[in-house]
This record gives C-alpha cells, structure tokens and sequence, in this order.
C-alpha cells in the first residue's frame, strides 16, 4: 500500500514536471516570439524604463500592462540579466496608484544618500517616474502628470514609494514627462532631462526630492512631427575629450513614418545644453526602435535598449496573449566626420553567449549568392557579418517557401541602404506595414561594414561600424529558411562571418 502511493505521488510529480515544461514550451514559443530578444511572458509592453546596472546585475523595467495585450493603466514590468542577453523575469516593480499610472522614468544608484533613504549602510536605488493621472486628463486639466519617486533598499526588487510626492509638480504643460536622472560630478547634484512637450527641460537637485528648472533646449531644433518623449543626456568619449549626447524619441515623425529617436551632441556645463547641430541625426532609420534609453551606473560606456515597434501600428501587430519585445542591447559610440559628432551603435559582444555554430567564407563575387545552402541549414536565428573593400549595390533576402520575403540592402545609385517589408508576411493590419524604408550612407570610406542580427520576427542592421542602423519586425506565415546575397553590379565580399544563434528561452 505504501509502495503503491509513493508511486502515485512520484507520478504526480513527474506530470506535473512535464506540464510545467510544456507550459514554459508554449509561452516562450508561440508564433511570432522572438527568441533571443527580451519579451514579457504575458500582457502589453512598450517603452524600458529604470535601466540600470547594479551589483553586476542588469535590471531592465518596462512600460506594463499585465491584464491585456493592448495597452492600459501602466505598470513598471521588471526583468533581469547577467549578460544582457538572457532575461529573467521578476515580479511587476510599481503598481499605479491613487496619483495616477506609472509612465516612463529612470533608476539611479544613490551612493551618497543625498536622498537620505539609505539605511545601515545600503546605497539606496531611486526610481524618478511619471505619475499619470487619466481622470484629471479627461477633465481636460493639463497638469495631469507629475514626477514622483520610490525607493529600493534590496537591489530593485521592491519598492516603497515616496510619501511626499510628486515631487515635482506640472506647470502647466500637457506633455511633462519621462524623466531621465545622472549626477553631473563637477556641480556635485542631480540632473534631469525631463521632455516637455515640444523640448527638453532641464531640472537639478541636491536631494532628489527638490527640483529646480535649469533651462530649456529644443525649441525649433530637430524634428518636430510630434511630442517629445524620452529623453536621455550623458557624455561620451572622443579623442579624450567629452562629446554630450541628448536623445529625444518623437511621435509622430520619424525618418520613415510613425515614432522614432533622434539625437543631438553639444556640450552640458550643469545648466545648459549647447549644441550647433543644425541637421536632425537619427539613432536608427528602421521603423522598430523607439523610446530607447541607456543604463545607468555603467560608467563611460552606455548601453542601449529600446522597445522594438512603433506606435503607428504597435496595437495592431498580430501576436497573441503578449505584445512587443524590446531591441537587442546596443553599445553607443561617437566618431567625428568633417565638423559632425555622429553616434554610433553597434550590437554589444555578449551575443557570442549564444552563439551555436559558426561559419567563415572569404572572397565571395557575389551575383546570387545562395548562403543558406553554403552553411547547411538556415535557421531564423543569425549573426551575419560581412565586409567589402569597395561598396556595390547589394541585397539580403529572407525568404520561405510560401514566396514571402524580407529584403534589406544597398542602392549605390541613390547612396542609401533599404529596407523592404511589403512582401514579408502578414501586412494587412496597417496601411503602412508594408512599406519600402530608406536610410542615408553616412560613411565616405569606399568599403563596406555590415551586421545583420535575425531573429524569428526582426531583423537589425548595423552599416559602416553602426553609423547607419535599421530595425524592422515582421510577421511570416512560416519562419525564414532561405537566405541570400544579390549584387548586379558585381559585389565582392571579402569575408563573411555566420553566426547560428540559440535560443535564451526554454
């Protein structure tokens, strides 16, 4: 009898094993879900918010809504990695509460306490978000959003909200919101950048709890389709010296329709932001990458996110149960061409961590390059790396047996790359999925410097060491198997580097 009810026990377990591994099967495989690219289980998600990097540990929060995969009252998701490229997620960081939705903010490491809310010791994190209230909106009370602060004594993973906020209240401005918060060292005091509506505000503080306006920068400066949102102010290094960098996501008015992010460079003397910019730059010409922000702690380097789709039709793509997923992570650099300071971004090196096998080919004449069948098998998942000593005119095609197929590539007469999704798949949810997209070659070098990052939904193009960057999703009726590389004008690629990546999923 003993031995018979061991036996249903252990069997008992043993489904339930197997359901529970099913189950994670299913929810991190279901159609269109990217696989090494961060997603929520379940629910809508759209702008990262709070990156920072802490005890070697990479937190990521996001812009949330658990009950739906369309979105609603905003939520803080939280998830976490070693190595950036895999993903654990953990409990929803901030609920909204009677000041309204938690939208966009930023995580700082208060190593001083300047916010006194350390205790025994422990550097406190401080979470600067904007508090969203949807009934005075509908009021029509334009100072529906305010910014507010919570802290974590525990590395980020709970948060006790501060009793005084908003601690920085709306002056009137329909759009006042998405703080961004770093210590400017030279000042001793905290800085954020704070989008308000058709510019960027500046604010500082000693505590994080007072605020005082510094100045304004953007007006008439940039594109201007639409609001201003999400911005992001660090510097970056150049021969030595400090280059300032302001990122500013706009929506509408993006290179090639909908949402997408821009950036400016100057100088920050703790007050004000100087540029002489008189052109609009943009971070990435693809359709797929806005409200991006950097980690913060990370030192010099900065490193990049941002939510992979568009407002255009991000309510509209068809995946099921989940919504969206966030860009791979980017490392920002800055070169100079003739007086400009460009940005550049580039794939961070921790995708090696999944790398499955590899692939090198050398002096390729490129016609009708069929490279899936020169690697044995095309899987969806890839790192493709190619150069060139002289650029030509040059296709990558995706494609299945279904005919459908997603192009990016190189015009040399018109001196752009492209990216064509209008026969990629499904297209029909929005007029203008399927759009044919262009980006301008900002590099006078007479070579060519590509990587393609591909997943089963997206792909990320990187040109001429990331001075060119394109990302666009899309959604085939059966994943990708055939890959190739056209030229009419007779590329010849120098080397070529395949990666097969795995996926970071069970």
């Amino acid at each position: 009898m003993k031995k018979s009810r061991k036996f249903f026990i252990l069997t008992i377990y043993l489904v339930a094993a197997v359901t529970m591994h099913s189950y994670a099967q299913k929810i991190y495989h279901e159609e269109y879900r990217p696989q090494f690219h961060f997603s929520p289980r379940a629910g809508w998600m759209n702008d990262p918010n709070g990156m920072i990097y802490f005890n070697k540990q990479y937190h990521l929060y996001y812009q949330y809504y658990p009950n739906s995969d369309v979105w609603g009252p905003m939520h803080w998701g939280h998830t976490t990695s070693k190595d950036l490229i895999h993903w654990q997620q953990q409990p929803i960081a901030l609920y909204p509460d009677s000041l309204g939705y938690i939208f966009s903010g930023s995580i700082i490491a208060d190593a001083n306490n300047t916010s006194g809310f350390g205790k025994n010791g422990t550097v406190p994190l401080i979470a600067i978000f904007t508090h969203h209230n949807m009934a005075a909106e509908k009021a029509g009370d334009k100072n529906f959003q305010t910014q507010s602060i919570a802290y974590s004594l525990d590395e980020g993973f709970t948060w006790i909200k501060y009793d005084k906020n908003p601690v920085l209240k709306n002056p009137g401005i329909r759009d006042f919101r998405d703080p961004k918060v770093g210590w400017f060292e030279a000042d001793k005091k905290w800085i954020m950048a704070l989008a308000t509506f058709d510019r960027v505000t500046f604010y500082s503080s000693a505590d994080l709890k007072s605020w005082t306006k510094e100045s304004d920068f953007g007006a008439g400066i940039g594109a201007h389709g639409g609001a201003w949102e999400c911005p992001d102010l660090f510097p970056l290094e150049y021969d030595g010296h400090k280059i300032w960098v302001l990122l500013v996501s706009v929506n509408p008015g993006g290179p090639n329709g909908g949402s997408a992010t821009q950036y400016f460079t100057g100088d920050f003397d703790g007050k004000n932001f100087i540029s002489s910019q008189t052109d609009t730059r943009w971070l990435d010409y693809g359709t797929d990458n806005y409200a991006g922000v950097t980690f913060s702690n990370t030192g010099i380097q900065k490193t990049f996110i941002g939510w992979m789709s568009n407002w255009q039709y991000g309510k509209a793509v068809p995946t099921k149960g989940w919504r969206s997923a966030m860009t791979i992570p980017r490392n920002l650099g800055i070169v100079k061409m003739g007086n400009k300071f460009l940005v550049t971004s580039l794939p961070v090196k921790e995708l090696n961590n999944i790398y499955n096998s590899q692939s090198i080919i050398e002096n390729i004449p490129v016609t009708h390059y069929d490279l899936a069948s020169k690697i044995g098998k095309f899987a969806g998942l890839a790192e493709i790396n190619f150069t060139a000593d002289k650029i030509e005119t040059f296709s990558v095609t995706l494609s299945n047996d279904q005919g459908e197929k997603m192009v990016v590539g190189y015009d040399k007469a018109g001196d752009y790359y492209y990216a064509d999704r209008s026969g990629s798949g499904r297209v029909e949810f929005e007029k203008d999925f399927g759009s044919f997209h262009y980006a301008p070659r900002l590099s006078g070098k007479p070579g060519l410097d590509i990587t393609l990052i591909i997943d089963n939904t997206s792909l990320e193009l990187f040109a001429d060491g990331g001075l060119t960057v394109m990302t666009e999703i899309f959604f085939p009726a059966k994943p990708y198997t055939r890959l190739y590389i056209d030229s009419n004008t007779g590329l010849l690629v120098k080397k070529l580097e395949y990666h097969e990546l795995k996926s970071t999923w069970p």
